[in-house]
């Protein structure tokens, strides 16, 4: 183990992929709590659009996202198109926290576990990075489904349907108080199990676009011919952007049934269920209320996997620990 810690790092490669035992792990989380609550502060405002179209009765549901923004913005001001983000913000750091680290541990696993297998190279890394992001999402699902249920609550203030709320802490209070602790978790069996191989697909394609691109390029880890700074932040960021551009077109339908599922309170006798929330969203538009917030949804899955991806790469490279650095 410890040959490998050393001998790693000399690889032309090497610092396109850090592993888990190359990082200084709490340099990693404070770096990563910084950097991605200055990202979301970015994407949050194509979040809140993106929500309130999916929330949004038959009557406004063909409302562009770039009109809706401007409405937002002339109705409430730049405080509406940030409801939700200082909750979110405050609230995403510990999750990030299980998150990250659920991710590069199970993912450093299996590298470990498949080193030396006869799987092609790009299929060994796409499925490491697959069965990280499969797990990750699990474990970040029981933090992060209750978190998403107050945020987008405190999105769609005054809407039809929606119960209006003070703050976070209110929406815990009166969500607990009609439903129930179990009122929190609006969605979870639904976005465990559709997300999460929505995780392991993104970050699998990811994993594998990027080492398709760098032999493409003619970068190998037996060549010295190291790739620049430049070189790799545009790489990252292209096989992010693809990632995240095809996981949006594969998630949206699910995302709309769930967006609503998690903050609607009018649907009649009964819990809210998932089937409840389909038929009434099909009865509203027909199909393609699926697909409602897609544009926004695009945009802020295609930016999120840019941006997010870039500052993830960013992150590790600062946070290297100085006896991996020397060797590169």
């Amino acid at each position: 183990m410890e040959a490998e810690a050393t001998t790693a790092p000399k690889l032309a490669l090497a610092d396109t992929d850090i592993n888990w035992d190359r990082l200084d792990k709490t340099k990693f989380h404070v770096i990563g709590a910084v950097l991605f609550t200055a990202q979301s502060a970015l994407l949050h405002p194509t979040a809140v659009v993106k929500t309130r179209m999916q929330v949004a009765g038959a009557r406004l549901s063909h409302v562009r996202g770039a009109s809706l923004f401007a409405h937002i913005l002339r109705s409430d001001g730049v405080p509406g198109i940030f409801r939700g983000f200082g909750t979110s913000a405050v609230g995403s750091v510990p999750g990030r926290v299980l998150a990250l680290t659920s991710l590069e541990v199970s993912k450093d696993a299996v590298l470990r576990h498949t080193q030396g297998s006869r799987i092609p190279e790009a299929s060994r890394v796409g499925l490491a990075n697959a069965v990280a992001g499969l797990l990750s999402n699990l474990v970040s699902c029981v933090y992060f489904v209750p978190l998403d249920v107050i945020c987008q609550r405190l999105m769609v203030q005054g809407l039809p349907g929606t119960t209006y709320c003070r703050g976070p802490f209110d929406v815990v209070r009166k969500v607990v108080k009609a439903e129930g602790f179990r009122g929190l978790y609006r969605g979870f069996g639904l976005t465990a199990v559709t997300q999460s191989p929505a995780s392991a697909l993104w970050w699998g394609s990811y994993a594998a676009a990027q080492h398709l691109i760098w032999r493409t390029l003619g970068y190998k880890d037996e060549t010295g011919n190291k790739p620049s700074h430049m070189e790799m932040v545009t790489v990252q960021a292209t096989a992010g952007m693809v990632a995240g551009a095809c996981s949006s077109v594969i998630t949206t339908p699910i995302d709309t049934v769930k967006t609503r599922l998690q903050v609607m309170d009018n649907y009649g006798s009964g819990r809210p269920s998932v089937l409840k929330t389909a038929k009434s969203l099909l009865k509203e538009d027909g199909w393609w209320g699926f697909y409602r917030g897609f544009g926004p949804r695009f945009l802020n899955m295609s930016l999120y996997g840019t941006t997010m991806i870039v500052t993830y790469e960013l992150i590790k490279r600062l946070s290297v620990q100085p006896s991996s650095r020397s060797f590169t």
